[in-house]
């Protein structure tokens, strides 16, 4: 008897912390997510170009360097880009609504905020959005 196994998706985890990078991609490969980490925005486009197979993206704000998340999420959401249905998912420390409105504007699916979700409530949520139906994902 074959089981359906649930299909493999490769996450770009954009996160400028070390420890909780590998946190991060423990949790989500533990959860069958295939992990790319980037520790700056250059990083970040560098693999989305060379992987060219990234499902989602789990993106932090603040980041290493002069570009936050929001020129990240500018680059792949611009009229022009090739990348502009790949979902993104920002998880944050900074719970400013000028930030949150900023992101969501740009059109991130998701932003949360790290104190108030856990980490396997986050890589659920990754998981039940990239499973849904495409014509639901909107």
């Amino acid at each position: 008897m074959l089981r359906n196994l649930p299909k493999t998706y490769t996450v770009l985890v954009i996160e400028d912390e070390r420890p909780l990078v590998q946190v991060i991609q423990a949790k989500l490969e533990k959860s069958g997510f295939e992990v790319v980490t980037a520790r700056t925005v250059d990083q970040g486009l560098h693999y989305m170009e060379d992987v060219g197979s990234i499902d989602v993206v789990w993106l932090d704000h603040y980041l290493l360097g002069e570009k936050t998340g929001l020129d990240f999420v500018a680059k792949l959401k611009g009229p022009d880009s090739k990348w502009k249905d790949i979902p993104i998912f920002v998880v944050s420390n900074t719970a400013s609504s000028t930030n949150m409105q900023s992101y969501l504007r740009l059109g991130v699916n998701v932003y949360s905020v790290k104190a108030e979700h856990r980490l396997d409530e986050i890589t659920a949520d990754i998981r039940k959005f990239l499973d849904k139906p495409k014509e639901d994902k909107k």
